[in-house]
């Protein structure tokens, strides 16, 4: 019988318990999944990490400048 966990979770694109010990790099506050444009998103800093191959690249120099609404 084979495992297919890793699997599924490449499917998602990221893994839940790695997403929940990050934070922001830049405030040190929670961030949101967007599943759709595949980012983890800082409300409070306005910016949105991407997630590249289930990775997400937190480097500030890489994330996409959001607009508050």
């Amino acid at each position: 019988m084979t495992d297919t966990t890793p699997a599924r979770a490449s499917e998602r694109g990221y893994d839940r318990h790695m997403l929940e010990a990050l934070v922001c790099p830049v405030t040190h506050t929670t961030l949101r999944y967007d599943a759709q444009a595949q980012e983890l998103i800082s409300d409070a800093a306005g910016l949105a990490f991407p997630i590249h191959d289930g990775i997400p690249i937190m480097l500030i120099d890489g994330a996409r400048q959001i607009k508050a609404d």
